[in-house]
């Protein structure tokens, strides 16, 4: 124990670096586990699809929404979701909707915003449309 107290004093940097890393990774474990939005797969997103009549929203820019998206899905803009412009989405509050971005990442903060709008039944699809795509699932263009 005294060895690693002496490495530590010795090596401040390092050993702060290592503590904040520790940190970061609990953080990213428990994060999730308290989010109020759900993180689903291809296959429950499909299931909440076509059994509860989910709503997909596509946050992806629009390029890349015309170029394919899931059916039926409805586009917001970047520039509207970091407004937290919601507007075509007030009458579903109440109901599920799939957030769907690029690759996973960016849908959580809209999640959250989602949730902190009054939406109840909020989900992020992991992976994104990378992970649609590349599971073969059906697009639109």
């Amino acid at each position: 124990m005294d060895q690693l107290i002496t490495f530590a004093e010795q090596n401040f940097i390092l050993s702060t670096v290592w503590v904040v890393l520790f940190i970061l990774l609990i953080f990213s474990f428990i994060s999730p586990a308290l989010a109020k939005y759900k993180r689903v797969n291809n296959h429950e997103a499909t299931m909440l699809i076509n059994k509860n009549d989910a709503t997909v929203l596509d946050i992806r820019p629009q390029k890349d929404f015309r170029a394919g998206h899931i059916q039926g899905a409805t586009q917001l803009k970047p520039e509207q979701v970091r407004q937290g412009e919601f507007g075509k989405l007030e009458k579903k509050k109440s109901a599920p909707i799939v957030v769907v971005c690029a690759m996973g990442n960016q849908a959580t903060g809209t999640a959250s915003k989602m949730v902190k709008d009054g939406f109840e039944d909020v989900y992020v699809l992991e992976g994104g449309m990378s992970s649609w795509t590349s599971a073969g699932l059906p697009v639109s263009k």
